[in-house]
């Protein structure tokens, strides 16, 4: 009995006129059960908000087919399917001068990035066998340089590549079986 008593607000008090009537002990006790009922609902009401998380919703939970915000639409996307790396070394390739200094970003550009299981490979492209050959001797820097920026591990290995010679065409001038001058073209 005194746990019920406990939780019960007092009750309100007949009038002290000693003509106190039914009708006026009901309409008392019918004040307070609105008075306890409208206490009842604004705490609920608190509850439900602090559950919610604050203000005030149309009553749909949030779910993933809420509008987002561009950038965080992007950002999901590039979690959901695993591009983090590729995403990161694209944006390499667009600051590649910053990253390789001006004076190799003009010889050099990067062409592409693979991410096989084992593998992940920066393939570079540069205008000169000179140029090739001092990438392929600065490559360990770069790699390290790469990796503290995109972290560690992103790219394990820069393939370079020497110019693109001119096309191989047969004719009359062209000795059969050979493959042309690779000393000057690669």
């Amino acid at each position: 009995m005194t746990g019920e008593n406990a939780e019960r607000p007092a009750e309100p008090k007949a009038p002290d006129t000693a003509e106190s009537s039914g009708v006026d002990l009901a309409r008392v006790a019918l004040r307070a059960a609105k008075e306890q009922a409208k206490a009842r609902g604004a705490a609920a009401q608190q509850k439900k908000q602090a559950r919610r998380g604050g203000g005030l919703r149309s009553g749909a939970r949030a779910d993933g087919r809420d509008p987002l915000p561009l950038g965080a639409a992007i950002n999901r996307l590039i979690t959901e399917r695993g591009w983090e790396a590729p995403a990161a070394v694209g944006g390499v390739m667009g600051r590649w001068p910053q990253i390789v200094g001006e004076d190799l970003a003009k010889h050099c550009a990067p062409l592409r990035y693979d991410e096989a299981p084992d593998e992940r490979v920066l393939t570079v492209q540069c205008d000169s066998t000179a140029w090739a050959t001092q990438l392929r001797l600065l490559a360990p820097r770069l790699v390290a340089r790469l990796n503290e920026d995109l972290g560690p591990g992103t790219v394990r290995m820069i393939k370079v590549l020497g110019p693109g010679g001119p096309q191989r065409r047969y004719g009359p001038l062209r000795a059969p079986g050979s493959t042309g001058p690779g000393d000057t073209y690669g």
